[in-house]
């Protein structure tokens, strides 16, 4: 088994001091920027992930779990008057694993943004807690290898398979496909619809694409005609763009869809507006449905048909994984949940709101 790298070892390659070292993790900005680009250089190829606090190196334990995700917000939501209309799907894993945290006695700390140089983030972060989470494709292989050696990591969303290099990291998901899948089935068999265009993610998303794999299996068990690809995908997943998918699906020239599905809610939001200012109805005009089940898809007008995924509980799950590895219970083999999603049909697709049911036990 290959030792450890060290301090010593990442001074000693990028031919600085020790205290240089630890000055550019601990104070970046007082580092010349080519002295500290060598020092990451030098500890990304070593893998070397800092040691925590002086707590930390004395008690080897932070009492801290991290989590590090892309910054998802969306600038038509934040400051809406409705606190709860402002949570996001990201704030609500972070409000789970919280939750959980303080259930087991420990804190939480987010890096919210890799911008501006993920190595010296991620590495910081995971320099300071005795467990990390991690939102898929947030940050690089090489870089959760260099992690997963010190400290355990669980892995939030995506496809295990995406990655096979990662297998043996603890993984949390949700059931994308069969989710979309039922709300697609709800849409061609409950109300006879037969025009669907899908509005998918400019960036390669394994969720996002997983989504639109349900879709197109629903619609091709019902002999309803649906493309290889998205009807459209569009650069960000925010209301602002949704708006934008919806004004160009209704430019279209030829029949308007009867639905537009779009991958997410915020964009499922952003068309309902932007469909009101067209003066369409929806549904009598169009049914539009979105997916995740954020507060604001109950609270706009019509409320949202969507899929809901258990966000708060993959917080949960996540830091009940990472306490579980600190503590050395069983089992020792890497773990993978997937968790159940569940349809929630309202009247943006022509429904009386009903109980959601789980798709996916």
């Amino acid at each position: 088994m290959n030792a450890i790298p060290t301090v010593y070892d990442v001074a000693e390659r990028s031919g600085v001091s020790i205290a240089t070292v630890s000055r550019v993790y601990r104070s970046p900005d007082s580092v010349r920027a080519a002295t500290r680009e060598r020092v990451l250089a030098a500890a990304s190829e070593l893998g070397y992930v800092p040691s925590g606090n002086a707590r930390g190196l004395a008690s080897r334990s932070t009492g801290v779990l991290g989590l590090c995700f892309p910054d998802y917000s969306d600038p038509d939501t934040v400051g809406a008057e409705d606190d709860d209309a402002a949570m996001l799907y990201s704030d609500q894993i972070i409000r789970g694993m919280e939750r959980a945290a303080r259930r087991h006695g420990y804190a939480l700390l987010i890096a919210a943004s890799l911008a501006g140089g993920p190595e010296s983030l991620v590495a910081q972060v995971a320099g300071r807690v005795d467990g990390f989470a991690v939102m898929a494709r947030t940050v690089p292989t090489e870089e959760l290898e260099a992690i997963s050696r010190r400290r355990p990591v669980v892995m939030l969303a995506g496809p295990r398979a995406q990655d096979p290099s990662l297998d043996h990291l603890d993984h949390v998901e949700v059931a994308n496909e069969d989710g979309q899948y039922e709300l697609t089935r709800h849409l061609v068999h409950d109300h006879g619809l037969r025009r669907l265009a899908y509005v998918g993610f400019g960036e390669d998303s394994p969720d996002v694409e997983a989504r639109f794999r349900g879709f197109r299996r629903a619609c091709a068990e019902a002999g309803v005609e649906a493309a290889a690809a998205p009807a459209l995908r569009m650069p960000m997943m925010t209301q602002a763009e949704g708006a934008r998918a919806a004004r160009l699906l209704c430019e279209r020239s030829g029949d308007r869809p009867e639905a537009f599905v779009f991958a997410n809610d915020q964009m499922a939001v952003g068309a309902l507006q932007a469909l009101e200012r067209r003066g369409l109805r929806v549904p009598d005009d169009v049914v539009v449905t979105g997916f995740d089940g954020i507060p604001l898809s109950r609270l706009v007008r019509p409320a949202l048909t969507t899929v809901r995924q258990p966000m708060v509980r993959m917080g949960e799950e996540a830091v009940d994984l990472l306490v579980r590895r600190l503590s050395g219970q069983p089992p020792q083999e890497p773990v993978s949940l997937m968790l159940p999603v569940g349809v929630a049909r309202r009247a943006s697709c022509g429904c009386e709101e009903t109980p959601v049911l789980p798709t996916v036990g």
